[in-house]
């Protein structure tokens, strides 16, 4: 049983709720994830903004800048977040690379304006930006294979993969970044495990798996949520920018077939388990209003 911690609106807290999705292991589907979960509020009807600390890979970005391409040649009312990258700084100096980025990352976050929620995505590493982005979360998504390789993410495990021996060091920088957060406002995050099934990982393999994250779970600290499972059908709406939630739309231009439809509960349950489900409870055809203006179209840090 998953009990969601619902994030409270700003109208409560006076500032947006900042959902990170992090992991240091590249294709958990950080991005993907994230672009769901984007939709799924701006379709509730929330002011969102989105922030790319992965400027190099920027899959996040190249998402959002096919999805207004989209909606342009399309003639589809495509909503967008007010979406905004950083770059890591060039600098030789770490000191100043560091103080460099912090300024980056604080220029952003101000930038953001009103919006209600800022949804993030950060690099598939350990890195200065990743760590800003984890230390503002209130809400920490992370998205895993269901696989003893990528479990490693989370903890060091024995020779034969049956014993924790201790956390990684993600999960080190993730507890860091928890006692900075309470430090510096007395805030809390809510950490969030997306466990990411794979066809071909055997029942035996995903039992064994279930159990160490169980164990996990309670030692460091993290909710457990059901991830995506087929990935064919999001590789094909990447290049247009849509997701799970869009195909509804007249003139989207991929059938709606049953493996859509799975996956589209594969996409509520995770909204459940965040605490966000009444924005699929929304989501019907023709629900949107018109895509965002210009104004609201993707931009760079300086």
């Amino acid at each position: 049983m998953i009990f969601a911690q619902r994030p409270r609106p700003r109208a409560e807290t006076g500032r947006p709720h900042v959902i990170v999705f992090g992991n240091e292991k590249g294709g958990s589907g950080k991005s993907t994830t994230a672009m769901h979960v984007i939709v799924a509020l701006m379709r509730r009807g929330h002011r969102v903004a989105s922030l790319d600390l992965d400027a190099r890979q920027a899959t996040l970005t190249r998402y959002v800048e096919n999805r207004a391409g989209f909606a342009g040649t399309s003639g589809i009312p495509l909503m967008l977040p007010d979406h905004h990258s950083i770059a890591r700084s060039a600098s030789d100096s770490l000191a100043e690379a560091c103080a460099e980025e912090g300024r980056r990352f604080e220029a952003a976050m101000a930038e953001i304006g009103d919006a209600e929620f800022v949804v993030v995505d950060t690099p598939g590493s350990d890195t200065h930006l990743s760590r800003l982005g984890h230390g503002r979360a209130d809400t920490l998504v992370t998205p895993m294979n269901d696989s003893f390789l990528d479990l490693d993410l989370l903890a060091r495990l024995d020779g034969d993969g049956r014993r924790i021996l201790g956390p990684s060091l993600y999960a080190e920088m993730v507890w860091e970044q928890r006692k900075a957060r309470a430090r510096r406002d007395g805030g809390s995050i809510d950490w969030i495990v997306l466990r990411n099934r794979l066809g071909h990982v055997q029942a035996r393999n995903q039992r064994d798996i279930g159990h160490l994250l169980d164990e996990l779970s309670r030692r460091i600290g993290f909710r457990q949520a059901p991830g995506f499972g087929e990935r064919v059908i999001f590789r094909e709406l990447f290049p247009r920018g849509l997701t799970l939630l869009d195909l509804r739309e007249v003139g989207a231009g991929i059938p709606l077939r049953m493996s859509h439809l799975a996956a589209r509960q594969e996409v509520r349950a995770l909204v459940e388990a965040i605490g966000l489900a009444e924005a699929l409870d929304s989501a019907t055809p023709g629900s949107q209003p018109a895509a965002t203006p210009p104004e609201g179209k993707t931009s760079s840090g300086p």
